[in-house]
């Protein structure tokens, strides 16, 4: 897998926030979606016999031929009520398991039942879906077409996400713009897809420049815009860059409890790592993974870290090591702080594991031990401990340096 595939994929799987695959082609068409299988997919699990409520009916269609909009009427014609909240919900749940089309067809559904007051936020859903199903031309016909009510910061930022997931920077600077132009008050995360196209294909000093328009705009950066804008020092290997960066986030205003485990983790692992500034070019984003593109997925890693969700780590790990390349030790000192600082004991020791296992020349108990030292000159001495025990198990001894065999 390409380098700046892998990242805009991992990137783009944020928490309640539009995302996915490029769209497929218009000439495919409503029968092109298609639900991904269902080791990959919860929300598609079995229904039991019993189960009869409209998520359940939704859910057994699985082909993407098969009409959602008809399971709908059915259950309308039989008497059946139908709310706008359940709806929604539906629409999630079906969008998380990346069954667009159908998604879509609920989507429509609603537009065409009278007494449902829709939002803003439902036509930011549509067009994004159009786009996945249907193609960016038709996402465009559809906004065109809105009233210019309807034509929304969540409306206009939708249709800045579909351009963005694309790469099509022309047409998401020139939408940018545009928005600017408007009475339409941009939200961070406007800001935040131009930054995500800018680092997806490479352009990282453009980066920064965003960050220098939202602030001059007093708009206010949320956890995801800070770690783009450390994603791309790291990136050009501006460590100085990143820590100021860091040293701003904990003066922020909106500082909370995630900025404080994504600031203390970063914190750990520039120190575990032994992160220096360098004046290297960046390597072309379409060759194999660099050190510098590893390092930028790591900071990915401590992103969803600080905002506690496990399962998109998970995810990411397990998306690295599908790539078939050999893991670099700042990788494994990640991952494994990642799962420390969750308390994801078992996680930890597996990570261990693999890097004694792997192919890795540089798994020796000093790394561990630079690795203990960071937590505590991180203030963070309950997880240093808890990196002890472990390796004790492991028959490991961090104080001396031995290992039992």
């Amino acid at each position: 897998m390409a380098a700046s595939t892998l990242f805009v994929a991992l990137l783009r799987r944020k928490c309640g926030r539009l995302g996915g695959s490029p769209a497929p082609a218009l000439s495919r068409l409503l029968s092109a979606g298609g639900s991904p299988s269902r080791a990959s997919c919860p929300e598609d699990s079995p229904v039991e016999p019993q189960t009869d409520d409209l998520k359940s009916r939704v859910f057994r269609l699985r082909l993407p031929k098969r009409s959602a909009t008809n399971a709908l009427q059915r259950w309308v014609d039989e008497g059946r009520e139908v709310s706008l909240s359940e709806l929604r919900n539906i629409s999630k749940d079906l969008r998380r398991a990346q069954r667009y089309k159908h998604a879509l067809e609920i989507s429509e559904w609603m537009v065409t039942q009278r007494g449902f007051d829709l939002s803003d936020n439902d036509y930011a859903i549509r067009i994004d879906l159009i786009s996945k199903v249907f193609g960016i031309t038709s996402a465009e016909e559809f906004f065109n077409g809105l009233p210019s009510t309807a034509k929304t910061c969540a409306t206009y930022t939708a249709l800045l996400h579909s351009y963005a997931s694309s790469k099509m920077t022309e047409q998401a600077e020139e939408l940018f713009e545009k928005i600017k132009e408007s009475t339409v008050s941009l939200s961070i995360l406007a800001y935040n897809e131009m930054m995500t196209l800018y680092m997806s294909t490479g352009q990282l000093d453009k980066v920064t420049s965003v960050v220098e328009e939202l602030k001059c705009q007093k708009v206010s950066p949320d956890l995801f815009t800070y770690n783009l804008w450390i994603s791309s020092s790291a990136a050009t290997m501006d460590i100085d860059g990143v820590r100021r960066i860091l040293e701003e986030m904990g003066h922020d205003p909106n500082l909370n409890e995630c900025w404080i485990t994504y600031m203390k983790l970063a914190d750990v692992y520039i120190t575990a790592t032994h992160l220096v500034n360098s004046c290297s070019s960046l390597v072309e984003a379409e060759k194999k993974i660099t050190q510098r593109e590893w390092i930028t997925y790591d900071f990915l890693i401590i992103l969803y870290t600080g905002l506690g969700n496990i399962e998109r780590i998970n995810d990411i790990w397990k998306s690295f090591k599908l790539t078939k390349q050999k893991m670099t030790r700042r990788s494994y000192v990640c991952i494994l702080s990642s799962y420390l600082m969750l308390k994801q004991l078992n996680e930890a020791a597996k990570v261990i594991d693999e890097w004694e296992q792997s192919k890795a020349l540089d798994f020796d108990i000093s790394a561990l031990r630079t690795l203990f030292d960071a937590f505590l000159k991180a203030g963070l001495p309950e997880i240093a401990e808890s990196l002890k025990e472990l390796l004790l198990q492991k028959n490991y001894n961090i104080t001396d340096g031995s290992h039992e065999q």
